[in-house]
């Protein structure tokens, strides 16, 4: 006699088009399929010569114990779930039989569980992007569960903020338990927490209804209806549910989008629905000029997010509300290296004690701070005359204090290259070296571009790279540069890695890549010799 398979099979929502092709494969080479009649009835394309077994809603056991029986015989026998078979699917009570007969894989009948579209998945997807953060599934059938522990484990995720899917909410006889999972929820969450009731997904008689938490049972919920539960982030856009990706949204100043990367946490300019509502925002060009007060007010401008705060966010019991953490850096001002105790003192009664200040190598003060007001942020730093600069992929302008002022020929060219390019957004974040005299002590040429005055005229230095173990400083492209001659320059190099740079392309790899910026040739760097010190060092 040859062995028998069990092919356990999770067919997704019930659409052949969201089958996947092994599941549709599998069915079709299957000896007989057993099933509850309405997945058997989902199915009926596929069926061609296969015996069918039915059985009603709750005889699973019955369903597990003919499909081993049958594929003991030799036959190839199709066990059918809606769904995924491995969530509150056919797969672990067919297991489950196998081992009360004492089943082993290399000798008794082979098993191949073939996975589908799970209810919380393919719900998900008509209701917008509600499990983009921590979720969980919980079925509210106390068939094969007691009741007092699916309440302990609905308990749980609600003070945890899961995202919650529940699943067989409601029968003709079960009507109780999504009422007291209402209560439990509302220990815990806002009336107003989104709520996404979807029925029969990607069937003929979808049924797709968003609500909150305080109306959710104004509405029909029955055993074909999958119903998904915010946590305290989730909100309401355009008719969707969506859940941001983190509780904390971070920007900066003047930021109009920040990529996402895999170890980063979602960004509020990279939400347009929260930064922007679906317009985009005025970008900012190289000749717009922007001093500390506009940069300040530029990104408040940007601060309006579409969303309504939950009314009840102070009940007791709500909790992982969303945070909105401003993250800028402040410096006494291009030229000045200076910072006065009564600026010192602003800066802390500004920020307060839980904000995060780091001072950086760029002779800068980075600041992280969790707020719902940076105007009033960035009014107070900036009436204390500080110089407030976003941070992130942008032109970061480095100067020399030009001798405490004493050198001062070119301050009026590096501030004109703050209020044009300064920061201005770029693939990656780009350095502008700037030193008042040939001394050059704050190493301009380390830097992407490098600037240094000297004779009445500028020296201009391409492409540095900073680290590593060939690390070298930039390529002398042109000198005696005029003032005027030397901003319109940079500003248009700028200009051109921003248009050009490849994502997160720094601009030394940037400039051996095109080869050729503003008729500046990139040459190669020679390769250093490494030179064995006679005492060993």
């Amino acid at each position: 006699m040859q062995r028998g398979k069990l092919l356990i099979i999770g067919f997704g929502p019930g659409s052949e088009q969201h089958m996947t092709f092994r599941a549709k494969e599998a069915i079709v080479e299957a000896d007989s399929i057993i099933g509850y009649s309405t997945y058997v009835d989902l199915i009926r394309p596929l069926i061609t010569t296969q015996e069918i077994v039915r059985t009603g809603m709750t005889e699973e056991v019955t369903r597990a114990q003919e499909a081993v029986r049958q594929a003991e015989t030799g036959r190839k026998v199709a066990v059918i779930s809606s769904g995924d078979s491995g969530v509150y699917g056919m797969a672990g009570l067919v297991y489950e039989v196998l081992i009360q007969k004492g089943w082993q894989e290399e000798t008794g009948v082979e098993v191949e569980i073939i996975p589908g579209i799970s209810a919380i998945n393919s719900c998900g997807s008509l209701l917008g992007a509600p499990i983009m953060h921590d979720a969980c599934t919980i079925s509210l059938s106390d068939h094969l569960t007691p009741w007092e522990l699916i309440k302990k484990r609905v308990d749980a995720a609600a003070e945890a903020d899961f995202v919650i899917a529940l699943y067989n909410p409601r029968s003709g006889k079960r009507t109780r338990q999504i009422v007291e999972t209402q209560k439990i929820l509302l220990n815990y969450r806002s009336p107003k927490t989104p709520v996404g009731l979807v029925k029969s997904a990607y069937r003929e008689r979808e049924q797709i209804v968003i609500t909150d938490l305080e109306h959710m049972l104004d509405h029909e919920i029955g055993m074909l209806t999958t119903v998904i539960i915010g946590n305290n982030s989730t909100f309401i856009y355009d008719g969707k549910m969506i859940t941001p990706r983190g509780y904390q949204r971070k920007y900066t100043l003047n930021e109009t989008e920040q990529h996402l990367k895999p170890h980063e946490r979602l960004k509020k300019a990279a939400e347009p629905w929260a930064l922007h509502g679906g317009k985009e925002d005025e970008k900012i060009t190289a000749d717009r000029p922007l001093s500390s007060r506009m940069l300040a007010e530029e990104a408040i401008s940007k601060l309006e997010i579409k969303t309504k705060p939950l009314e009840s966010d102070q009940q007791q019991g709500v909790s992982f509300q969303q945070e909105d953490i401003f993250e800028f850096a402040v410096s006494p001002g291009i030229a000045n290296k200076k910072i006065t105790p009564k600026q010192l003192a602003t800066l802390v009664e500004t920020v307060g004690d839980e904000a995060t200040l780091e001072y950086t190598p760029d002779h800068l003060i980075k600041i992280s701070v969790k707020t719902s007001n940076p105007n009033e942020i960035a009014e107070s730093l900036t009436s204390a005359d500080f110089l407030l600069l976003p941070i992130g992929k942008v032109v970061n302008i480095k100067a020399c204090d030009f001798c405490d002022g004493e050198k001062a020929d070119s301050i009026p060219q590096v501030e004109q290259l703050q209020k044009r390019v300064g920061g201005m957004s770029v693939p990656k974040q780009m350095n502008i070296g700037f030193n008042g005299c040939g001394m050059a002590c704050y190493s301009a040429p380390t830097n992407d571009i490098g600037i240094i005055y000297r004779k009445k005229g500028f020296d201009l230095f391409l492409g540095a790279k900073t680290t590593g173990r060939n690390a070298h400083v930039g390529q002398l492209v042109a000198e005696g540069l005029e003032g005027e001659k030397l901003v319109d320059l940079v500003v248009r190099i700028v200009e051109d890695y921003k248009n050009r740079g490849l994502p997160n392309e720094r601009f030394h790899k940037f400039f051996k890549r095109v080869q050729v910026v503003e008729g500046f040739y990139y040459k190669e760097v020679p390769e250093q010799v490494v030179v064995d010190m006679a005492c060993g060092d």
